[in-house]
């Protein structure tokens, strides 16, 4: 399985989980509290076939990713978005964000 490591907490890393399929432009989903990457199958499906390449990520404390004790903050969140971002090398990725999701990716873009 696809991981990032964005920091660590009490000497260990928090890694962050990810799907990435595809090539073409990217669409980078963030998904809503409490749910996972998994919640983004079938819109990635979707766009998957129309070309494009399609990421979802797990937010720390949430599906594979590392759980952690702190960190569960829109600052957090959004650098943790930001090092998946650069990790995958994205160029004129298009961002979409649910509940929670939504904030991550609107503080992210500033």
């Amino acid at each position: 399985m696809p991981y990032v490591t964005v920091g660590k907490e009490n000497g260990a890393n928090i890694d962050i989980y990810y799907k990435d399929w595809g090539k073409g432009q990217p669409i980078v989903f963030s998904h809503g509290w409490p749910l996972s990457a998994d919640d983004w199958d079938a819109q990635m499906l979707f766009f998957l076939k129309q070309g494009y390449r399609v990421i979802a990520h797990d937010r720390r404390g949430h599906g594979r990713s590392t759980q952690t004790s702190g960190g569960h903050d829109m600052d957090h969140y959004a650098a943790d978005l930001a090092a998946l971002t650069a990790h995958l090398d994205l160029k004129q990725a298009v961002h979409v964000g649910h509940s929670t999701g939504g904030g991550e990716v609107a503080h992210y873009l500033g």
